[in-house]
């Protein structure tokens, strides 16, 4: 048995069995880190030691009998703005590059009760500052699929390191496509949760009306067993919302023949690689063959999408960034006179260029002169995205689109186009202004590197993109994956 070439839910259920021990998961996905890692860089804290001890308690459980939690033994990759008590949280930054915190976030509480096992924190684009994983400070990490590729950002250490068998699932924050894109590049599942779904007490803050914790697993029942485990109000986070649980795994089963799927004309008329564009409309076909009903809608103002995003997101930014001053925690410059200084030359040292060039952008859009003419704009066009998705999910009870306009790229090839960099999230950055939910999953190859098909449900319908991601997924089964059937 190749114990890493099992799905996470396979895992458990052999562990359960008792035909693999909690410590032989660990040690085998040790070994495979040990083996890829020097070449990927998925990983800026491997927490082995930690990790090995966890896996002991659960085989004691085991061994008495014990009811074991809903991720017994699965190992588990914690993207590194997401807080995890007396494990190093460097936000991929020069600026936390000693941090330790003190307390646990939620999300992590959750996984250890539920046995899961943290084998790390994994790379990011810097303070999820990026859309390849290339702006970290501890270097880019490379696409399994193809070293000389991104992985996709701002969680691409996740992805990466879910795709080349590093860890069965793993943690990452979206804000505007943060884990639907690298889910896209890598070819794996990558899940946005709606906003409140999802307790944010203890992830690094980029923009806290946009920022949600997802799941990221090589198949659709994998990343549902992490999304299940997750969820649930917290009343330590003020955007966390109460409601009623959904048990996720068991709707995965039901039937989508009849559902009413939306393809926006606004989406498919956008700038894209034609190649993927043909993916997806081979993937519209798909849900046609299926039983599913698929018709053409309009969301007018989908095209205004990635500017109001990046409007918003970066006058969030600004703010967030503030506490970041070379006296409370992190990094301090040696060299100063005054308290200006400090400032200054902490920021200027520990920050890099995209960190740099957002806080600069959202201090200007925040200023006097200009607010009204960008960010107050801005915010009301959010209100019009959203509305347009209130319409359309009246009558549909999903929303396709690509999750990327293009494929993996090379390294390097975007870093000096800002711009260029930025429309790898054109299809996703609407879903987070409107706070709602949306899945991306494999619908087809070219030239060997893979193409997301992004699934968008309306607030809190978690289980209908789910169940179509389940029912697509069985049906195309891609790339030979195990997933899960």
């Amino acid at each position: 048995m190749d114990i890493v070439e099992l799905t996470a839910m396979e895992m458990k259920e052999n562990l359960e069995k008792k035909r693999i021990s909690a410590r032989d998961i660990v040690e085998a996905h040790i070994d495979r880190i040990e083996k890829v890692e020097e070449e990927l860089n998925a990983f800026i804290t491997i927490s082995k030691e930690e990790a090995l001890k966890s896996a002991d308690r659960i085989d004691q459980k085991v061994r008495n009998g014990e009811k074991l939690g809903p991720l017994a033994g699965i190992p588990i990759g914690i993207k590194d703005n997401i807080v995890t008590k007396d494990i190093r949280t460097t936000c991929g930054s020069k600026m936390l590059e000693n941090f330790v915190p003190p307390y646990e976030s939620t999300v992590v509480e959750k996984i250890r009760k539920g046995d899961g096992i943290i084998l790390g924190k994994t790379n990011m684009d810097e303070f999820a500052m990026g859309s390849s994983t290339e702006t970290s400070y501890f270097g880019p990490t490379k696409n399994p699929i193809d070293s000389q590729r991104v992985p996709g950002g701002s969680s691409g250490g996740s992805a990466a390191a879910v795709k080349a068998r590093e860890v069965a699932i793993a943690l990452g924050s979206d804000t505007g496509g943060s884990i639907r894109q690298p889910a896209s590049f890598c070819g794996v599942v990558g899940i946005k949760p709606t906003y409140g779904l999802v307790s944010r007490y203890g992830l690094v803050s980029l923009a806290n009306t946009l920022d949600q914790i997802g799941v990221l697993g090589r198949n659709v029942i994998d990343a549902t067993l992490m999304l299940k485990a997750i969820v649930g109000y917290d009343e330590k986070d003020s955007t966390s919302i109460d409601m009623e649980l959904i048990d996720y795994i068991e709707v995965l089963s039901e039937n989508i023949k009849g559902i009413k799927i939306g393809v926006p004309k606004e989406y498919m008329d956008l700038e894209m690689d034609k190649r993927v564009k043909e993916q997806v409309f081979k993937a519209i076909k798909t849900f046609e063959d299926i039983g599913a009903i698929v018709e053409d809608i309009s969301l007018p103002q989908m095209e205004y999408g990635l500017a109001t995003y990046y409007i918003v997101s970066t006058a969030e930014i600004s703010s967030n960034m503030a506490r970041f001053d070379g006296i409370r925690y992190g990094y301090r410059a040696e060299n100063y006179e005054t308290l200006d200084e400090l400032y200054m030359n902490t920021r200027s040292e520990a920050f890099g260029e995209e960190v740099k060039r957002r806080i600069m952008v959202g201090t200007y859009s925040l200023s006097r002169d200009y607010s009204e003419q960008y960010y107050k704009k801005a915010v009301k066009v959010r209100t019009l995205i959203k509305e347009d998705f209130d319409k359309a999910f009246e009558k549909y009870d999903v929303i396709l689109s690509p999750t990327s306009p293009n494929l993996p790229f090379k390294l390097g090839e975007k870093l000096d186009d800002p711009l260029a960099m930025y429309k790898t999230d054109l299809f996703t950055v609407p879903v987070n202004l409107a706070g709602i939910c949306s899945i991306s999953v494999p619908c087809g190859y070219v030239e060997g590197l893979p193409v997301g098909l992004q699934i968008i449900g309306n607030r809190f319908e978690e289980s209908k993109i789910l169940k179509v991601a389940r029912a697509f997924e069985k049906h195309v089964s891609l790339g030979g994956e195990n997933i899960g059937l």
